[in-house]
């Protein structure tokens, strides 16, 4: 895009504010830090649960290219109505950039169609991220891996469809194993998953995490082409000749 690519950071901002611990590593909750990440290449807002419409109105909406997800304890809490808009606008082109537990969304959960479910355990293991689509653009100034010294670990199996791509494949110091970085196309919309993010650790601090969502943000936005067309179309774009003759 030649144009500065519009995110929106959603947040459901409750542990930040419910537990201190959280808080002391996000002050202004996860949604500022990753936002305050991306504002020297991007035009960034943040929205929250608990603002009106979810802080997603079809506005905001409309004025989003790429909008970056994080939830965890309040999934249910999300409107199905707002749920439903947020996918017809993936389904039209805004990219979708879900992070961390983001994947029992109840939107990512609906563009994926399957229970995105998988194996979980909090002891603070080493994660090691391997890059396994080094020419993948989500993957541009990546090491072979990198590590964080403290995540949750996701173990496989996960319940998802098979991405169209896996760029991103984690090792955890317990020994389980992670489609960490995994691509989809749902409609004329990209999707990102980034497994990495546990509200108990400074993840959204990382360097390489950080520069995975920028470059998601950036493979995730939206081509720029005239509006997609369904349904009749009229007239035909070659003469038609009447049945019967030559």
């Amino acid at each position: 895009m030649g144009e500065t690519i519009r995110v929106t950071v959603w947040n459901e901002y409750r542990h930040e504010v419910n537990k201190p611990h959280v808080r002391a590593i996000y002050p202004q909750g996860m949604h500022h830090t990753i936002a305050e990440a991306l504002t020297v290449d991007f035009a960034v807002r943040t929205a929250t649960l608990d603002e009106p419409e979810h802080g997603l109105s079809e506005a905001v909406l409309a004025d989003t290219d790429v909008l970056v997800w994080w939830g965890h304890t309040a999934h249910k809490e999300v409107r199905d109505d707002i749920v439903d808009r947020v996918a017809a606008r993936v389904l039209a082109g805004m990219g979708l950039i879900v992070l961390h537990s983001g994947h029992y969304s109840k939107v990512f959960k609906k563009l994926m169609g399957t229970s995105c479910a998988l194996l979980y355990r909090d002891e603070g293991e080493k994660e090691r991220l391997w890059v396994t689509a080094p020419g993948h653009p989500i993957a541009a100034g990546i090491g072979p891996y990198f590590e964080l010294e403290q995540e949750e670990m996701y173990g496989e199996f996960f319940d998802v469809p098979t991405p169209d791509e896996v760029v991103l494949t984690s090792w955890f110091e317990g020994g389980n194993v992670f489609r960490s970085g995994c691509c989809y196309n749902r409609g004329q919309g990209k999707i990102f998953y980034f497994r990495p993010g546990h509200e108990l650790y400074p993840t959204y601090h990382d360097p390489n995490v950080r520069r995975v969502i920028a470059n998601a943000i950036r493979w995730a936005a939206p081509v720029q082409r005239e509006t997609q067309r369904f349904g009749k179309s009229v007239p035909a774009l070659e003469p038609i000749k009447p049945k019967g003759t030559k």
